[in-house]
């Protein structure tokens, strides 16, 4: 193999993002979300594994500790952890500076904002966030800030130079706990200086199922066309391009956790794409090599990191077409724009969606619908249902909504009718609030409350509920975290006696006791819904 061999991808090579060494998930790219996440996670939790490592060791040791704050290293590696900390202050010193800025304002106006005009206030504004916020007071006359999230983008606190991607052969689905463990330099792994945004990483992409100039490739990414960089590649075609499904009817295709491909003559809509790797060992599953060359609808439910999954959204841009997101809190720190980041990301055409809004293409439509629970009782709003009519067939994909209002569904039953199939989540003991959320809070979460305020789904009750309410012919568990490429971002291990698996194979039971086809699904499925 040499420069000018024509190669392509091999089915093994993992993409992992980056963002200063840590994986990037969607709370990573807004600047002001990275920024609160670097000072009060990344740089605490390093600092604890560079004193004590050995902790760190014990603890992931433990399954039930995997999502926990420990970095799954080995001590002898505590001095390149050292070296990434004093990188990290370094390099990101003005987002720990901003980071600083946001709890100081919130401080200040909690003192100084009395009801009176907020605009004296705006000099007192901390120097890293002038020009960046608006002060204002919510209808009890509480004071609160709205960031000004494009600007944030475009200033120097954006920073595409932090942009990583590691690419490493793998033969098998483990990896480490993803977001509390950052990336080292490993043996026979590469890691290119590429931002996101790139057009290159497209060419990588595309290299999957098209052959590329070896050369060609090391040129657009950067990179030494060395021995390490050729070994990604093979000179062995892959299986041609799958065709665009012909029919008949709608073929809905099942890649494990929330992703779900529908396909009919005309249209091809995925949700929540997270697309496992092929390296011929483990359970059986769906790949790139099964998807269409072109997807004309990507559709995300919410803005978790097993929902938006940049590490597949990136490989899947080039086939992409639009993709449909909920819109989101505009300016609040706890809910950015995901469609500013995914045009941020190089993504063409985001459309963002609020309730009952509605798309239309050829054969069909999807229609947002409100989605209640698993944010821990923050006002996020980029969350929705998905209501996906094609070719005369209706799917509810439901995500990790948890009814925990009937009375929401009723109505909106009032408006759309009864569905054929649901899928719905059933993650019903989910982590507290703070798992995902606590480096946003500028005073520690009272442990009590905490723990209340999880991130759940519905339970066996609760999807009954939508069951009762919405008289499907189907209904299908989905988004449980179970499969094992998933647990790298999930942190999920579940046993027969497992809260979740509990539930679900009661809700299993009681739909095929009413003669509704149900089952928990895991790893890939085919379902056929026959022509109308």
């Amino acid at each position: 193999m040499n420069s000018s061999s024509l190669v392509h991808l091999k089915q093994n090579v993992v993409w992992e993002p980056l963002v200063n060494r840590w994986y990037a998930w969607p709370y990573l790219i807004p600047p002001a979300t990275a920024a609160m996440y670097v000072a009060n996670h990344h740089l605490k939790i390093m600092q604890s594994f560079v004193r004590t490592p050995q902790v760190h060791v014990e603890m992931v040791k433990n399954p039930a500790m995997m999502g926990g704050p420990f970095i799954n290293h080995d001590p002898a590696r505590a001095g390149e952890v050292q070296e990434l900390l004093d990188r990290t202050r370094r390099e990101q010193a003005d987002l720990v500076d901003l980071a600083a800025a946001i709890k100081a304002l919130g401080e200040m106006l909690a003192a100084e904002a009395t009801g009176a005009s907020l605009e004296p206030l705006y000099q007192k504004v901390p120097p890293p966030l002038r020009g960046y916020v608006e002060l204002v007071y919510d209808l009890e006359h509480r004071p609160h800030f709205r960031l000004i999230e494009a600007l944030l983008y475009a200033s120097p606190y954006y920073r595409p130079a932090s942009q990583q991607v590691a690419l490493s052969a793998r033969d098998g689905d483990d990896r480490p706990f993803a977001l509390s463990t950052p990336r080292l330099d490993t043996s026979g792994d590469l890691i290119v200086d590429v931002p996101f945004a790139s057009a290159a990483l497209d060419d990588l992409a595309r290299a999957r199922s098209t052959p590329q100039p070896l050369g060609y490739l090391a040129e657009r990414l950067g990179v030494q066309p060395s021995e390490a960089f050729g070994r990604l590649f093979t000179e062995e075609a892959p299986p041609p391009p799958r065709p665009r499904y012909a029919g008949p009817g709608v073929r809905v295709r099942y890649f494990g956790h929330a992703s779900v491909l529908v396909e009919s003559r005309s249209a091809s809509v995925m949700f929540d794409p997270l697309v496992p790797y092929k390296h011929g060992a483990g359970m059986a599953r769906y790949s790139f090599d099964d998807l269409p060359e072109t997807i004309d609808y990507v559709v995300i439910t919410h803005n978790h990191q097993d929902h938006v999954l940049l590490e597949t959204l990136l490989q899947l841009r080039h086939r992409v077409k639009n993709v449909v997101v909920p819109a989101s809190n505009t300016g609040s720190l706890a809910d950015p724009s995901l469609r500013m980041l995914l045009r941020t990301l190089g993504f063409r055409s985001v459309i963002s969606l609020a309730d009952l809004e509605k798309v239309e293409f050829e054969g069909g439509s999807i229609t947002t619908l409100p989605f209640l629970g698993e944010h821990g009782d923050l006002d996020v709003h980029t969350k929705a249902v998905h209501l996906l009519h094609i070719e005369g067939h209706s799917l509810l994909l439901a995500a990790d909504s948890n009814n925990i209002e009937p009375a929401l569904y009723a109505r909106v039953h009032d408006l759309v009718g009864d569905v054929e199939v649901i899928f719905i989540g059933m993650e019903c003991n989910g982590a507290p609030m703070s798992w995902l959320y606590g480096p946003l809070f500028s005073k520690p979460v009272i442990r009590k409350n905490d723990q209340t305020r999880r991130l759940d789904g519905s339970d066996c009750a609760k999807a009954l509920g939508l069951v009762d309410q919405f008289s499907p012919q189907q209904v299908y568990v989905y988004a449980m975290g179970a499969e094992p490429w998933l647990t790298f971002i999930s942190s999920i291990h579940y046993t027969e006696e497992s809260r979740p698996i509990v539930e679900s194979n009661r809700l299993v039971e009681e739909c095929q006791r009413r003669g509704i086809r149900s089952e928990r699904l895991f790893g890939c499925k085919d379902i056929l819904l026959e022509p109308r």
